[in-house]
């Protein structure tokens, strides 16, 4: 096999920057995306460090910026796709923002799916055919037993039905979905409190998309690959 490509979203920081970290470890070539490039610092500074990763500029709350880049790398097979950009919004009742949730929507619902549609015929060039979204617990209905944070609850729920039907409509390509929790990580949406590091997170996720084939696809597993109802 020649060497395996992951494009990453949202790679300047938190998740995204510990998965392109990781991955060029591991020999990928990572396709590392983000809305300003010439601000990422951190991410600049990985690039300099490895030939592997390859900077490109999105904002995947645009669509046009979505389709320039499958144009910009038209003929490049993708073996693993990790849709990670996100936003958080701050909502509880009676504090629910209508712009701030159609903007949530846009970025953690739709996006995703933009992004996996243009593509797709990458993703069909690659080997390992993995498409995963980084999704998270607060987006199980089953889960909600504390209400609040209904921006974001709302926006995940949202992705994860995405992720369900695509599973449906991706299997007949032999790509294999995962819709995946991190965990609540110490990163700027995280917060300082949360319960483990980005290093935790990460290499357990690592580890639980190298496991993700087309005969174990479709599922919503967090980083240690426990079971999460939908």
């Amino acid at each position: 096999m020649t060497q395996p490509t992951v494009l990453v979203t949202g790679a300047n920081r938190g998740l995204g920057l510990k998965f392109t970290e990781l991955y060029a470890q591991k020999k990928f070539n990572v396709l590392a995306t983000c809305r300003a490039p010439q601000n990422a610092d951190r991410l600049l500074k990985l690039a300099e460090q490895s030939d592997l990763i390859t900077i490109y500029p999105l904002d995947v709350g645009i669509n046009e910026e979505i389709e320039d880049l499958s144009h910009k790398i038209k003929d490049v097979p993708i073996d693993i796709l990790i849709n990670n950009a996100g936003i958080w919004r701050s909502s509880s009742l009676g504090s629910a923002n209508r712009q701030a949730w159609l903007e949530s929507f846009a970025i953690n619902s739709i996006a995703p799916y933009e992004v996996i549609q243009a593509l797709l015929p990458n993703i069909k060039m690659g080997v390992l055919k993995k498409v995963v979204s980084i999704t998270s617990k607060m987006g199980s209905i089953d889960d909600n037993t504390s209400g609040g944070s209904y921006i974001y609850r709302s926006s995940k729920s949202a992705l994860n039905m995405v992720m369900r039907s695509l599973e449906n409509d991706l299997r007949s390509y032999d790509i294999a979905t995962l819709t995946l929790h991190p965990g609540w990580v110490q990163t700027d949406m995280g917060g300082m409190n949360a319960l483990i590091n980005d290093e935790q997170s990460v290499s357990g996720m690592i580890e639980v998309i190298d496991a993700l084939n087309i005969k174990n696809s479709g599922r919503f597993i967090d980083y240690a690959g426990k079971h999460i109802n939908w």
